[in-house]
């Protein structure tokens, strides 16, 4: 069956009133309870969930209502205002900072949520970084206006301080901190006051104030004038004194947010139910559809040259896999972005990137858990399927008679692990199934067998990333295991160049074993690694060039020192012979692994240490206990900027010191002090922290023997 068909009916919602949007934001800063309202005042929801008291819709999993944070991202889709809106909940913790790349990477647009009293946090500084790079246009929600200490125009500041961006107030409070009532809209130049016995749900629109009316005209004229500079007709009427209607100015803030020029910036207080709606507004007015978007590109699979989807039904049909889930009533599902075509449940899909055919069982539109069955979903949609069983985040179905491979995701590499043993005999046949279906979830997870001691390792981005991951083996898998203590996932590399030989020769009767390869290896510090084939002639037959360079990655997956694993190195493939009947791939694989271990050894090898860059939030009283603290766990402080009558300390320290840390800071601070971190870089390790790891390892290694 064709996945492109003439449609009997028209789809439900036209292409330009399609919102594809994230809710994106440090932890804590109201992304959750802003979805909650959203659903409320869409008639999704017929009552409010609360974060707090384990009730929010979109934090559906057991371990995000024990803890109150969001630990998966969550679809949900509502409708407002004749447009369809599809929301994708994202978690604000670091440790799932994947579930944040890969949805900015389908979504068309988002919102991102800062706290009014804190401004630009270190994850919300991640976050902004992850929407640059996919070149997402957002719209930025000053929420908890209603906070002691909350200063919208402060908050607007910061994200032209700490994030280079161009905020422009489209609104201004009315009032702050408990005298928090609504908002000022800028565009139309009203007020909108929030009925408390309706939730919200009904407002009061008058005008302005007489003691905010200057204040509003003043930020007004700013937001034309940044406004119009990008929209050449209503720059004319600008520079002509003509008057700028409401039409106009939604029209030049909507094409300056699409450009990226810059985003426009929102208040409320989504707790207390004030400003909500004018969100909605703004989502529907100013961030793009699929048609406002550059067109997908992607490689043409036949000819492998670049290619473009157009946002169209009538375009090849092509999607991306952005997440795979383990629905425990439906199996596997894959949720997945369509960006040209449209496709029918029971229709039969390639998969460009592993080359295979897939049939989708059914097609299901998701809120939250819950899901709801649909015949077919078409360009600009987002969608779960049922049925695909081979595919893995990141890979492109499409149409096999136009295939196409979209650009995938990148996902940062674990820097933590821990050991994990299957409690009974039971338990080891299921603990393996369960780690390989959380890994097929999860892109940020690994697991593997450690050569020397033979323990299962499972290895992530934090240490409430992998308790929640051995928390669900338990639940949902029901695997009992114990897990051992937190181990640093170190890196090994060199920092001078040398050259190596490696030369394997094998003669046992009939038909030998020979291959002889020369290699150089150079640092190649940030850059990951690189393999450089400079044989001129015929010293390696080409067939055998591969099996070298496969021969090099698998010597660098253990390194000289300590048996980690090695990066950042560019190999140059210099010379070599081979025999014209003895010569095979698997000799010129071995003959390359030895050439890079006979190199190593000679190119300064040195141990390289996750580094987390960690932002403390502590009492002025207490600030020089915390510094010290820091300091005794080789932190290196980098500023100290005030935040009311707090200090907001900024430092770099090794992940080895930072275990436990949470417990030693409440104990420091008497539970006042809150703190985040994330990964920051890979450092040199020093000397004589070194020496006591390599000692500690080779010792390990022995005892095993």
């Amino acid at each position: 069956m064709s996945l492109i068909e003439k449609k009997e009916v028209p789809r439900e919602v036209a292409l330009q009133n399609i919102r594809n949007i994230g809710i994106m934001a440090h932890i804590d800063a109201g992304k959750t309870t802003t979805t909650e309202r959203i659903l409320y005042y869409t008639g999704i929801n017929h009552r409010l969930g609360e974060v707090h008291d384990g009730t929010a819709t979109m934090d559906w999993m057991p371990q995000e209502q024990e803890r109150g944070i969001t630990i998966t991202s969550a679809a949900t889709t509502c409708d407002w205002n004749d447009a369809r809106v599809n929301i994708i909940d994202t978690p604000g913790h670091v440790d799932f900072t994947a579930e944040v790349e890969r949805s900015l990477r389908v979504l068309d647009g988002a919102v991102a949520i800062f706290d009014a009293v804190a401004g630009v946090e270190p994850q919300s500084e991640t976050v902004w970084r992850q929407a640059d790079k996919y070149k997402v246009p957002r719209i930025a929600l000053m929420n908890k206006m209603d906070r002691a200490g909350a200063n919208f125009f402060s908050s607007v500041a910061s994200l032209a301080e700490k994030l280079g961006a161009t905020p422009v107030p489209i609104q201004v409070p009315l009032g702050q901190e408990e005298d928090f009532e609504g908002v000022i809209d800028l565009v139309t130049m009203k007020a909108r006051v929030y009925k408390v016995e309706t939730l919200g749900a009904e407002f009061v629109e008058m005008d302005i104030p007489a003691e905010h009316l200057e204040q509003a005209q003043q930020w007004r004229e700013k937001m034309i004038e940044l406004a119009v500079e990008g929209d050449d007709e209503v720059l004319q009427k600008y520079v002509g004194g003509e008057e700028i209607t409401v039409a106009d100015l939604r029209l030049a803030l909507r094409k300056g947010t699409c450009n990226l020029r810059f985003t426009p910036c929102l208040c409320g207080s989504a707790f207390k139910n004030k400003g909500v709606q004018p969100l909605l507004d703004a989502i529907v007015d100013y961030l793009p559809s699929p048609l406002d978007i550059p067109p997908v590109q992607g490689i043409d699979v036949g000819d492998g040259e670049p290619a473009i989807r157009r946002a169209s039904d009538d375009e090849p049909f092509s999607a991306l896999i952005f997440k795979i889930m383990t629905d425990p009533f439906v199996g596997q599902l894959a949720f997945l972005r369509v960006y040209s075509g449209c496709l029918k449940s029971g229709s039969t899909v390639y998969n460009s990137s592993s080359h295979g055919k897939e049939r989708i069982g059914r097609l299901l539109k998701m809120h939250a858990n819950k899901r709801e069955d649909i015949a077919e979903v078409y360009a600009g949609d987002i969608a779960a399927a049922v049925g695909l069983r081979e595919v893995v985040t990141g890979e492109t179905i499409c149409d096999r008679s136009d295939p196409i491979v979209l650009e995938s995701m990148e996902f940062p590499a674990p820097v933590i692990s821990v050991a994990i043993e299957p409690k009974t005999r039971a338990d080891q046949e299921k603990l393996g199934f369960s780690l390989g279906k959380v890994m097929q979830e999860d892109p940020t997870f690994k697991t593997h067998t450690d050569e020397d001691t033979g323990q299962t390792l499972i290895s992530g981005m934090g240490e409430l990333h992998l308790e929640i991951i051995v928390d669900r083996l338990l639940r949902d898998f029901g695997v009992g295991a114990n897990v051992g203590k937190p181990q640093v996932s170190y890196k090994e590399t060199i920092t001078k160049s040398a050259v190596g030989r490696g030369r394997y020769v094998r003669q046992s009767g009939g038909r030998g074993q020979y291959g002889d390869v020369k290699i150089e290896i150079q640092p190649n510090e940030g850059e990951g690694f690189v393999f450089d084939n400079r044989i001129v002639g015929g010293s390696i037959p080409r067939e055998f060039v591969g099996p070298v360079e496969t021969g090099v990655r698998e010597a660098m997956e253990s390194g000289v020192l300590a048996g980690y694993e090695m990066q950042n190195i560019t190999v140059t493939l210099l010379d070599g012979s081979y025999h014209d009947v003895d010569s095979s791939e698997l000799a010129f694989k071995i003959a390359g692994s030895m050439a890079f271990k006979d190199a190593v050894g000679r190119a300064g090898p040195v141990l390289l240490e996750p580094v987390m860059k960690i932002e403390v939030v502590v009492p002025q009283e207490y600030l020089g206990e915390v510094i010290g603290d820091l300091n005794s766990r080789r932190g290196q402080v980098g500023n100290l900027e005030p935040r009311g009558s707090s200090q907001i300390i900024t430092a770099s320290v090794a992940l080895e010191e930072m275990f436990g840390y949470a417990t030693v800071l409440r104990s420091l601070t008497q539970g006042r002090a809150t703190h985040s971190m994330h990964f920051e870089r890979y450092e040199v390790l020093a000397p004589h922290v070194a020496e006591e790891l390599i000692s500690r390892t080779h010792g390990r290694l022995v005892g095993r023997a």
